[in-house]
């Protein structure tokens, strides 16, 4: 048995629907209870992004911080699929590959790091705000999902909330970084879309793994280029938010994301996603001393209501 064969045996396992009446049903709960944790996990993962990308802003330069977690994430994920003895892809999951390298490993934290160089973390919680409905439409134009009328209104009233929510936090002033932030989420919904697709047929640790492999040289050509021509003032709240980003947040929490969303679908696991801008709230708060409206708790327990109704929709 080849090491392709035997890392992927255990998902092909879990997905198959042999079991017949209370037992099969029984089945399906528990893959969908395992799959919402597992995409659960990522959230909380992600919602520590933007705060550590702001501690990391203290030691780098944009550009450097940028580089070096594409660095530092790559040499993470090849080690590990070294030590694996994981062969390369088919030649049909390179394009796909593509596609999360430029959404999730480039796009997204180019972007955002660049925006965050001018606006605050919870302002630019509003990108989160909208990136559960856009994958969730990118997802169904991309694989042909039709989630019913009932998940759509609560994606909608969801990304309404939250949106309405982290504009009054900012004062509703927008900016040249929410332009960065924008384009973020289009390039991060395609890179979320893309990587469930492939979870399905590779685990998920292998999927997000190429993808930062492919990226490594771009983040060492980065690295030389940015590390000559921005100051570096090392810090301990600069080292560490920078291992966060590139550990914590590419590798682990893209790892644990895109299992949780081979198991439920990209728009259900999509929506889990509308709790990350208000625990990048208090995130705020906590580590970088932010001010968190009094209506957060309000606007927490509609977001937890939205999500439930999106959870229990039949697909």
């Amino acid at each position: 048995m080849t090491a392709k064969n035997s890392a992927t045996l255990p998902a092909a396992i879990a997905v198959r629907d042999t079991e017949q009446g209370p037992a099969r049903g029984a089945a399906r709960v528990r893959r969908f209870g395992g799959g919402t944790a597992l995409a659960s996990t990522g959230v909380v993962a992600f919602s520590l992004t933007f705060p550590a990308t702001a501690w990391g802003l203290e030691s780098f330069g944009p550009w450097s911080l940028f580089a070096l977690r594409c660095v530092l994430a790559g040499l993470t994920a090849g080690t590990c699929l070294l030590a694996g003895r994981v062969p390369l892809p088919d030649r049909a999951h390179w394009p796909g590959l593509l596609v999360v390298a430029g959404g999730v490993v480039i796009g997204f934290p180019l972007l955002t790091t660049l925006a965050l160089r001018t606006s605050t973390t919870s302002h630019a919680a509003v990108v989160v705000g909208l990136l559960p409905l856009t994958t969730a439409v990118v997802s169904s134009l991309r694989t042909g999902a039709r989630p019913p009328r009932r998940f759509w209104a609560a994606a909608v009233a969801g990304a309404v909330i939250v949106l309405g929510f982290t504009l009054a936090q900012s004062g509703g002033a927008l900016s040249f970084g929410d332009a960065l932030l924008f384009a973020a989420l289009l390039v991060c919904a395609a890179g979320y879309t893309e990587g469930g697709r492939l979870a399905r047929v590779l685990p998920g640790w292998q999927v997000i793994g190429w993808a930062l492999v492919l990226c490594l040289p771009i983040g060492l050509a980065g690295s030389a280029i940015g590390l000559a021509h921005e100051p570096v003032h090392l810090t301990a709240h600069g080292l560490a938010g920078l291992v966060w980003v590139a550990v914590g947040s590419t590798f682990l929490g893209l790892y644990v994301w895109y299992r949780g969303m081979a198991e439920i679908g990209a728009a259900r696991a999509s929506q889990l996603q509308l709790a990350q801008p208000l625990l990048t709230l208090v995130w705020s708060v906590a580590l970088l001393g932010e001010h968190l409206s009094p209506a957060a708790p309000v606007a927490a327990g509609a977001v937890l209501v939205c999500i439930a109704v999106t959870q229990r929709v039949k697909q």
